[in-house]
C-alpha cells in the first residue's frame, strides 16, 4: 500500500512551484504519482495542470462516486478522482494538491494520509500575491487573515518557502521520497 501525501498551503506560498520542482526530480524507481485535480475553472488559469469541468459535469461525477475526495473553495469545485485509490493499492505514493479546510474530511476518508503544509511569511505571501495582479489589496488582505486563522492546525510536516525554491523543494522532496 502506498502513502497519500496531501499538500496544502495558502495562495502565494509557492505550493504549485514546489510541487513542480518535486515532480521534475522524481524518478521511476521512486514510485510516486501526482494526482491531477478536476476543477470547475478555466484550464488556462493559474499554474496548475488540471482537468477543467463544468459545474454540471462535476456534479454528475460526484453523484456517480467518481471522486475519492472533493470540496468547494473560492467559488469552484475541486475533485480528486477515484483512480488514486487504485494507485495507492498498487503501492504508489500519491501526491495531492489539497485544501486546508477540507483536511479533516480527507483524513476521515483516508486516515493514513500524510499532510504537508507549505507556508511562508505573511509579508512574502502578500508580495507574491500583489505581483500576480489577480486580486485587489483588500482581497489579498483577506487572504492573509484567512491564512493566519487556518494554519493553526497540527500538520505532519511543515515546509517553509521563505528562501529559494531549491531549498524548500529539496525539503519537500525528502519528505515524499525518503520518509515513507
Amino acid at each position: 500500500m502506498g502513502t497519500l501525501f496531501y499538500v496544502v498551503g495558502a495562495s502565494g506560498v509557492g505550493k504549485d512551484t514546489l510541487l513542480n520542482f518535486v515532480k521534475n526530480k522524481i524518478t521511476t524507481e521512486e514510485k510516486v504519482l501526482f494526482a491531477h485535480r478536476y476543477i470547475t475553472r478555466d484550464a488556462f488559469s493559474g499554474g496548475e495542470n488540471h482537468v477543467e469541468l463544468s459545474k454540471t459535469d462535476f456534479i454528475i461525477r460526484k453523484e456517480s462516486g467518481l471522486f475519492a475526495l472533493d470540496w468547494e473553495s473560492h467559488g469552484n469545485f475541486y475533485g480528486i478522482g477515484i483512480e488514486v485509490l487504485n494507485w495507492l493499492d498498487a503501492g504508489f505514493n500519491v501526491v495531492i494538491n489539497g485544501s486546508r479546510e477540507y483536511l479533516p474530511t480527507a483524513k476521515s476518508k483516508i486516515p493514513s494520509l500524510i499532510d504537508i503544509l507549505i507556508d511562508a511569511d505573511s509579508s512574502l505571501i502578500e508580495l507574491r500575491l500583489s505581483h500576480r495582479n489577480r486580486e485587489t489589496q483588500e482581497e489579498i488582505g483577506k487572504r492573509i487573515i484567512r491564512n493566519l486563522n487556518i494554519q493553526k492546525m497540527d500538520y505532519n510536516h511543515v515546509v517553509l518557502n521563505n528562501g529559494n525554491i531549491e531549498e524548500a523543494g529539496k525539503e519537500l522532496l525528502k519528505i515524499i521520497v525518503l520518509n515513507y
